[in-house]
């Protein structure tokens, strides 16, 4: 059963983007939940100052303190665990959890990736939009499988490609869409919304295609 309030845990590489956008909603009362921690594997990460900027614990677990990846996941987990999270939401982390990492966490693990998956997994997914002259782009938000980007589909949000658009403005365009789709997929999780059973994701207790559902914000 999730706690109340409904507990949240962001695990970060980088700059926090979307971190800051859902500590926003919070703060709104869009999301009705709190960040109980944000764990990253980068020490200079920025994201982690703009928890520590909030009042939420801000973690730092260095990879190179454990002698291979599953006594650092295992480090993570403990840590995570402290914290008694209701979802895992992973934005920028730039890591390839392992099958052991992603069971014990089972329908509590999100990602949310910068292309209309099952399209461009991995990086450099504007370059690649932009090469192949796509009409669209957008962003998808995932159950984490241990396979690159390969989870169940829960929602995405697109958007145009301009003629004059680079890897620069699809990029700042993408994430702008983002922030407004990841805090509206934690809601729902918060929300008891949403759930995974075997391979199929259930909204409202609706089985959703296996694209997942398209975010037309108004």
């Amino acid at each position: 059963m999730p706690h109340s309030p409904y507990r949240i845990i962001v695990l970060i590489s980088g700059f926090g983007s979307n971190l800051q956008a859902i500590i926003d909603q919070i703060n709104r009362k869009f999301i009705p939940g709190i960040v109980s921690a944000v764990l990253s594997d980068k020490e200079k990460a920025y994201g982690l100052q703009r928890a520590a900027h909030a009042d939420i614990p801000a973690i730092f677990i260095n990879p190179k303190n454990y002698r291979d990846t599953a006594a650092f996941e295992q480090a993570l987990m403990e840590q995570m665990d402290h914290y008694q999270p209701d979802l895992i939401v992973l934005s920028g982390f730039m890591r390839i959890l392992s099958p052991a990492f992603v069971e014990h966490y089972a329908g509590r693990l999100i990602n949310i990736h910068p292309s209309l998956l099952p399209k461009y997994p991995g990086l450099s997914t504007h370059a690649k939009v932009l090469a192949r002259g796509d009409s669209l782009h957008g962003s998808t938000v995932h159950f984490v499988t241990d396979e690159l980007d390969s989870g169940p589909l829960i929602a995405t949000i697109t958007l145009e490609v301009n003629e004059d658009d680079t890897v620069e403005t699809l990029k700042a365009r993408v994430q702008a869409k983002e922030h407004i789709l990841y805090p509206t997929i934690i809601k729902w999780f918060a929300e008891g919304r949403l759930r995974l059973e075997g391979k199929t994701v259930y909204l409202d207790q609706l089985a959703l295609p296996e694209a997942g559902v398209e975010l037309k914000p108004e």
